[in-house]
């Protein structure tokens, strides 16, 4: 059985005028402009400062103290632990500068 032969010029004639007819801006139809996505705000920056606490067995603090200054912190802990029967100990607490 014979096959029909194809003519490749007049295949590649339609194909390019398809593509142009595709791609032309007046085919095309036009597309509503894209919403804006809406930035969030820049976190404000929050400082802090570091100090040593007092504090007794339910958590509550007794006292605070500068960073460097850790060994009074620690002395205080011990002799509110001595004379109140409960035991204190220090932890670092961290507090919001405002300027």
């Amino acid at each position: 059985m014979a096959r029909k032969v194809l003519n490749r010029r007049e295949l590649r004639k339609e194909n390019e005028s398809a593509e142009r007819a595709a791609s032309s801006p007046a085919a095309a139809p036009k597309k509503a402009p894209a919403k804006r996505k809406s930035r969030p705000k820049a976190a404000k920056e929050v400082r802090l400062k570091a100090f040593w606490g007092v504090f007794n067995q339910s958590m509550r603090r007794i006292t605070l103290f500068e960073y460097s200054e850790r060994q009074q912190a620690q002395k205080k802990a011990a002799d509110l632990s001595e004379s109140q029967k409960t035991p204190h100990f220090v932890q670092l607490v961290k507090e919001v500068i405002e300027e």
